[in-house]
């Protein structure tokens, strides 16, 4: 009994050492007062000014537009290659598994610096097209590392089956294989949504002038003081993610249906 209470108190001060910080910045962000030691009273005004300026709405149209086309384009890349991958043979598939890995796990300073490196070596201007196939780039592993398991999960047979039936390949592929493997294929999309929108290192290494995301500009307002508008921004891009992250998991915990099941 002693144990478990110990077990949970300590769980319990890890989680508050945790999210404490993100949850002064919530209560901050409905404070009177620009100061961040004293109190002056509830208040909605910093996100009103929030949405009054125009950096900071530049700078949220520019992450939502990069973080739904990158997350469109490696979805369907990603998921074309995890396809690819799980009818290779083993030694192959392993040595692109492995291939695989390496962004997941690389440094994101070391990805955003290789891949500023390789903009300016074949001269492609840094500013929009360059941030979004920098997060096409370190999304698409996270979309093969969603989709895998679907396919590792599903019956080889089928496809065979849709093929003797008449099917054509493609058909075969859009009706019966995206279908069965659709969990994993919007998992990995709202997994790389997610990361979009969060990066900062890469896409401070990716961008040019007149290109922010949100990420960069509450870095770069942050430098010349804290705004209290920063804890507004703070809290609603920490509900946005907190949201996806939310669906991620109930979707990935999900258990599937029992083909014996009735709908």
């Amino acid at each position: 009994m002693v144990i478990r209470i110990l077990k949970r108190l300590y769980s319990s001060l890890i989680y508050l050492f945790l999210y404490a910080p993100i949850l002064i910045l919530i209560i901050f962000s409905f404070n009177n007062s620009r100061s961040r030691g004293s109190w002056g009273g509830f208040t909605l005004k910093w996100y009103g000014e929030l949405f009054k300026d125009s950096q900071i709405m530049s700078a949220l149209y520019y992450t939502i537009l990069i973080a739904a086309f990158s997350s469109l384009i490696a979805t369907i890349i990603g998921t074309a290659a995890a396809i690819g991958i799980n009818g290779m043979g083993r030694r192959g598939k392993n040595l692109v598994m492995n291939l695989s890995y390496i962004p997941v796990l690389n440094a994101d300073i070391v990805t955003g610096i290789s891949l500023m490196l390789l903009f300016i070596l074949i001269k492609l201007q840094l500013g929009f097209v360059t941030l979004l196939i920098a997060h096409i780039t370190f999304n698409i592993p996270y979309v093969i590392l969603s989709v895998l398991p679907k396919l590792k999960q599903l019956d080889n047979n089928l496809y065979e089956a849709a093929l003797d039936l008449g099917a054509t390949p493609w058909y075969a592929l859009l009706k019966v294989i995206i279908p069965e493997i659709m969990p994993g294929i919007i998992t990995g999309a709202l997994l790389a949504f997610t990361l979009s929108i969060d990066d900062f290192v890469i896409s401070f290494f990716t961008t040019g002038s007149g290109v922010s995301n949100l990420s960069i500009t509450v870095y770069s307002m942050a430098r010349r003081g804290v705004n209290p508008k920063i804890n507004a921004l703070s809290t609603l891009m920490f509900i946005a993610v907190l949201s996806l992250l939310f669906v991620i998991n109930v979707r990935a915990n999900k258990k599937p249906q029992r083909k014996g099941d009735v709908n």
